[in-house]
């Protein structure tokens, strides 16, 4: 295989091959090819071209180099940013179940109250409800007693009517009058 190579690239190598001569002249391609090269190098390195290639490469990795800089600050940046914002976040959620459990518990309390003031008003209109039947049942016995009085005085005052002569009515209007100036003197 290395054989073939070789003859395959002397084969290939025969224009090269073909100057004759003697190689410092310009007959010979090889001789001015190096003369243009040289030539070539030589107005390349007059006009600075491999100072100015070389300060274009180092611009270039100055400003790789810088902005790979600015790259890590702004990633630093956007970590403190992140581990900010979780921190906020983490305050937040913290505070929001705080006001839940705030906002509960001042419910079951407010709950709690309102189930005791609801009892106490039920128990005071039950008492204002009691004692309104109280007094209603008072004002009815008192209407009862006082129109059995007034029955019982106009029966007492016909049967006394019927039974009554006017003798009977002198002696005690005379019985009266006596009973009052003994109380009264």
């Amino acid at each position: 295989m290395r054989v073939l190579t070789i003859a395959l690239t002397l084969a290939t190598a025969s224009p090269a091959l073909a100057a004759t001569g003697p190689f410092f002249s310009l007959g010979n391609t090889n001789f001015v090819v190096l003369l243009a090269f040289l030539v070539f190098i030589g107005i390349l390195i007059y006009f600075k071209v491999p100072g100015r290639l070389m300060g274009m490469l180092d611009q270039r990795a100055e400003g790789i180099r810088s902005d790979l800089d600015e790259a890590r600050k702004l990633r630093e940046e956007a970590q403190t940013l992140l581990a900010s914002y979780e921190r906020k976040q983490a305050e937040v959620k913290e505070q929001a179940d705080r006001i839940v459990a705030n906002a509960r518990e001042d419910s079951r309390e407010a709950a709690e109250q309102a189930k005791r003031d609801l009892k106490d008003s039920i128990a005071r209109r039950m008492q204002a409800a009691e004692d309104q039947i109280a007094s209603a049942e008072a004002a009815a016995v008192r209407q009862v007693r006082d129109r059995a009085v007034e029955i019982a005085v106009a029966a007492a005052g016909e049967v006394i009517a019927k039974q009554m002569s006017a003798q009977k009515a002198n002696a005690l209007i005379d019985d009266s009058i006596k009973t009052v100036q003994a109380k009264l003197h």
